[in-house]
């Protein structure tokens, strides 16, 4: 550290930081908030120990706009990942306006909006697309950088910022001023900006029911564990039942919050909030497309499937590599569950699937549903090829926890073994989605990409799958791995990489 800061110094300015405003910052930006803090004090002209005593007792205005500029991450462009926003015009959006009263306006909100561009695509696309705009869409956008909501304010982007936006859109809602796109002042007037803490308590801000469709882009990954949580409970109680959430593409709600539905269209995610009226007969929804053309079956030695691989156990794989069961799987699969199933979890290490599900039989009635069990039944029946029972067992689970990347890769594995590749495709891309760090789903993405002659998608997939294996949990690799060890399920990736390499 530069002048008289000490690392103890650092590590107390993060510590409020993260109290203040929520932002987390592991141990290699250390450095970086080092020289956050020197000009800081130099700004103030405070010492290390009075400038954190300040930020502890609660940041002033003053201060947190100095800040904000310095920790905030602004990158953002106009209409980012469009997909999202297709399923925002042609779901969110149609839907939210179907159920709006006569008086009542569509509300939008921006949480984290940097420079304008994401809320600004908005308004575009509601005037697009809504007769009558201004009087039935609403947008508020918000953001902690002051720098950000007078730049969006000010509404002048350069052609970086406009990269994904097409030739018609910019000709007809933007003037070009000598470098600058200037916006049309019909869509900076749809917009409404203000300089706003996300993590500040504000009761007027998070209001029950005061927006219909919110966007929280690329914010959750910033934020401490214990700020993601607050700011994903406002957001949820802010929300109407039924609104609309959408995060940025590496984000979920797993582990945050039950009171959503993820839904998948467009080739996207978003969620949904749950109403209070909603049964159990509520069903995950897919976006409707094509199946993948039938082809021969996988260029390897299985019968018709992975399932049918996983159930035989295959003797080539066994052959490439001696497969040295991780024991220490069955007691750590036990530590996470809250029901006993130590006994049940070691029939499955051995393969004795029948009387594992004997075991389960035999826990008591008030069980039945608790989620654990119901994966791991789910589990011991898809392993026994009783697919039906499993993937009825697996919607059970979805319908109590929508956010299961395990109960969706069980999923997906009972849909190709019934033929339907599409629907495999789907829940495999969920659990992906879910779990980034889940290796089976990518592994069984490749297999499925091999079959159906996807050579380029099948070797992404493939060598993402040997990546996460590495690193894959035992207990995971004990409940989804099909009787392989994690040798073996590598030895299968890399063997199928070769193949693909090897062909023309």
């Amino acid at each position: 550290m530069k002048g008289s800061l000490r690392t103890s110094d650092v590590e107390r300015f993060r510590s409020a930081i993260s109290r203040c405003v929520g932002l987390h910052f592991d141990d290699s930006k250390l450095g970086f908030l080092g020289e956050v803090l020197e000009r800081r004090l130099e700004a103030t002209r405070e010492s290390a120990a009075g400038y954190a005593a300040r930020l502890e007792k609660g940041t002033s205005g003053a201060e947190l706009r100095g800040l904000a500029p310095e920790l905030t991450v602004p990158e953002t462009y106009f209409f980012r990942h469009f997909d999202q926003f297709r399923a925002f015009t042609d779901v969110a959006l149609k839907e939210r306006l179907d159920a709006a009263s006569r008086v009542a306006k569509v509300a939008i909100f921006c949480a984290g909006c940097a420079s304008g561009e994401e809320a600004y695509s908005l308004a575009i696309l509601v005037r697009e697309h809504v007769l009558e705009a201004d009087s039935r869409v609403s947008i508020r956008a918000i953001d902690l950088n002051p720098l950000m909501i007078e730049r969006a304010v000010r509404a002048h982007y350069s052609s970086w910022s406009l990269r994904e936006t097409s030739e018609e859109l910019r000709r007809r809602w933007f003037k070009l001023e000598g470098r600058d796109f200037v916006l049309d002042p019909s869509i900076r007037a749809a917009v409404t900006f203000e300089e706003r803490n996300l993590v500040g308590d504000d009761s007027d801000e998070w209001r029950d029911g005061a927006y219909d469709i919110v966007f929280f882009r690329n914010v959750l990954m910033y934020l401490t564990p214990d700020a993601a949580r607050t700011v994903v409970d406002r957001i949820t109680r802010a929300l109407v039942p039924g609104g609309y959430l959408f995060l940025g593409h590496a984000e979920t709600l797993r582990g945050l919050s039950h009171d959503f539905h993820l839904r998948h269209t467009h080739e996207t995610f978003y969620y949904q909030r749950k109403t209070a009226l909603e049964t159990a007969s509520s069903r995950f929804e897919m976006d409707p497309s094509p199946g993948l053309p039938p082809t021969p079956m996988l260029n390897v030695d299985v019968s018709t499937s992975w399932v049918e691989t996983i159930k035989s156990a295959s003797d080539r794989i066994m052959a490439m590599t001696a497969r040295a069961p991780e024991r220490q799987a069955t007691s750590a699969a036990a530590a996470k569950l809250p029901i006993d199933l130590t006994i049940a979890l070691d029939l499955l290490r051995n393969e004795r699937f029948g009387e594992a599900l004997e075991r389960l039989d035999d826990l008591p009635a008030t069980s039945a549903r608790d989620p654990d069990v119901l994966l791991l039944r789910a589990s011991l029946l898809t392993h026994s090829g009783e697919l039906a029972r499993a993937e009825a067992l697996c919607s059970d689970l979805i319908l109590i926890d929508e956010l299961s990347a395990g109960a969706h890769y069980l999923f997906a594995l009972c849909r190709e073994g019934r033929g339907d590749t599409r629907g495999a495709i789907d829940h495999d891309q969920i659990a992906a989605y879910l779990d980034d760090g889940f290796a089976m789903p990518r592994l069984h993405l490749g297999l499925m990409a091999r079959r159906a002659g996807n050579r380029e998608d099948a070797r992404l997939e493939l060598e993402l799958a040997v990546k996460l294996l590495a690193g894959e949990e035992a207990s995971r690799l004990l409940l989804f791995g099909g009787g392989f060890g994690r040798e073996g399920l590598i030895a299968l990736c890399r063997a199928e990489l070769a193949r693909l390499q090897g062909e023309p």
